[in-house]
């Protein structure tokens, strides 16, 4: 009996013409939107050029627009919040994959996820009624009277403690982002091969040493996937930030002075932005902007992976 010669259809070709539109509607609507806020924001570039970009001026009344503020805003609380949660999330995925019970490793894990899914809205107002309060009259008033004249760090804890302000911002998203990174981390080290691990015990190695010279080396690209993960969840989150940042355009050395964010900025006045008008060019030259510096991190950690490899 002579077999039947698979359809277009049923082959491998259809599957590969599948994946390949797929892919490239991927990039089509990726390039359609750093087109389309690039092209907003040309009026912006070309009203004020390069000082857009250096100026920290953001004065709607008089047209003046610089991105300089917004951008420090979202870098510093975007550096604060990794900082704060690239050690919680290594701990926490440390622990669940070498040191829990399994039973107890499996609900905790579920339940780093499930808190990955709350609203960033939920996180802003904990933030506004719980950090908020904890920060103006316990944690920045410590810090203050701790540091105030110490060397190299009193200007980052000088200023009165309102609450609002860059590291309030920074400790929110922290909370943020902690569950992405744990759990990305999580999933990296329960890959590793078991071989390599008892191979590891039997020569007589700690678990640490474990840890940090046989999962560490082997998990390198997925946990420096997850920290990029949680960049890119820091770099554009809105709501959350908005609510304890303080939402004032200016640059400076204190923590705990009110900042702003170019998502924040973003949501607070693009409502009332009119259509063809310089402001909301210059929303859209922000949002062009941010969009470049996420491409820039992702690029840097690509080349960080290149380079360890």
């Amino acid at each position: 009996m002579k077999a039947t010669k698979p359809s277009f259809w049923q082959g491998d070709q259809f599957f590969r013409l599948v994946v390949l539109g797929c892919a490239t509607l991927v990039l089509l609507v990726l390039g359609g939107l750093v087109i389309a806020m690039g092209v907003g924001g040309l009026q912006a570039f070309r009203v004020f050029g390069l000082d857009f970009v250096i100026s920290n001026v953001w004065n709607p009344v008089t047209n003046q627009y610089g991105a300089l503020a917004p951008l420090f805003g979202t870098i510093g609380s975007t550096l604060i919040a990794v900082a704060i949660a690239l050690p919680l999330a290594f701990g926490s995925a440390f622990w669940l994959t070498a040191i829990a019970p399994a039973a107890l490793a499996e609900a905790v894990g579920t339940a780093i996820q499930l808190l990955a899914a709350v609203p960033s809205i939920i996180f802003g107002m904990w933030g506004f009624f719980v950090v908020v309060p904890f920060m103006a009259q316990h944690l920045e008033p410590i810090l203050h009277h701790s540091f105030a004249h110490t060397p190299g760090i009193r200007w980052l804890v000088h200023g009165a403690p309102f609450g609002t302000g860059l590291l309030t911002g920074g400790i929110v998203l922290a909370v943020m982002i902690t569950p992405f990174i744990t759990a990305v981390m999580r999933d990296v080290f329960l890959v590793v091969p078991p071989m390599l691990k008892e191979s590891a015990y039997g020569l007589g190695a700690t678990r640490w040493e474990v840890i940090r010279r046989v999962v560490v080396p082997w998990s390198r690209a997925g946990m420096i996937g997850s920290v990029v993960l949680g960049l890119g969840r820091a770099l554009g989150e809105t709501m959350a930030v908005t609510f304890v940042i303080g939402n004032a355009n200016t640059i400076g050395w204190s923590l705990f002075e009110p900042r702003n964010t170019v998502a924040s900025l973003v949501a607070l006045e693009f409502p009332e932005s009119p259509a063809g008008s310089l402001k909301l060019s210059a929303l859209l030259a922000l949002g062009f902007l941010l969009v470049l510096i996420s491409f820039g991190t992702l690029s840097v950690a690509r080349w960080f992976l290149r380079e360890k490899s």
